[in-house]
């Protein structure tokens, strides 16, 4: 079964999804590919880093506000088992990100490549809008830092990117994490691992054609 997720490396129910998505995994006896389809909670530009609290403040009305939805946030991921770390995260614009999934996908480290970013923008305090910070990433998980660079330096990956979010604007997709198992069975949101085993078995059920 091919399990399709919609998902942007800045959104931290996108980083719990995947963690339990895998945990789901790790109890499911069938055949599953996963691939990660890109998604933009912001597409605009970032023209100069800025403090991840900062820019939601802005975003959500106030410091208040944006305290208040990192502190909701921050304890979910700490039960799923993961560290989110704030006061270090810098706002940034995901599209060379993507671009880095997409060459790290091609050569067989996709699921790193996004748990990398994942790490450097909630843990690190890393810009990943950054290209040379992407390119240092890439080595993090094995692949060639120089070719890596010239890749994001060029137009390669781009139209392909840009395609794959707009196809995520056709399906209607407009909240991530969203599951799209066997290509027409659409899940929303960072379900519980029980959860997604459950819709993994009805999907199987429904595909096998069984009653």
């Amino acid at each position: 079964m091919e399990i399709e997720i919609y998902g942007d490396v800045v959104c931290p129910w996108c980083y719990i999804g995947k963690h339990r998505l895998e945990q789901a995994l790790a109890s499911y006896d069938g055949e599953v590919t996963v691939r990660y389809r890109p998604f933009q909670l912001d597409p605009s530009p970032v023209p100069e880093p800025v403090p991840l609290v900062e820019a939601l403040s802005a975003k959500f009305g106030g410091p208040a506000n944006a305290r208040q939805m990192v502190a909701r946030v921050t304890e979910a991921a700490a039960g799923a088992g993961l560290r989110l770390d704030y006061d270090r995260a810098i706002a940034a614009n995901t599209f060379d990100a993507h671009r880095l999934i997409a060459y790290a996908t091609e050569r067989g480290r996709a699921s790193e490549m996004v748990d990398a970013l994942y790490q450097a923008h909630f843990v690190g305090g890393i810009d990943i809008g950054s290209r040379d910070a992407l390119a240092e990433l890439a080595v993090q998980v094995g692949l060639d830092g120089a070719d890596a660079r010239r890749y994001l330096d060029s137009d390669e990956g781009t139209k392909t990117v840009a395609a794959e979010l707009a196809k995520a604007r056709d399906l209607g997709i407009s909240s991530v994490p969203t599951f799209v198992l066997a290509g027409k069975y659409g899940i929303s949101g960072a379900q519980e691992p029980q959860t997604l085993l459950a819709a993994l078995a009805e999907v199987e059920r429904l595909e096998s054609g069984k009653d």
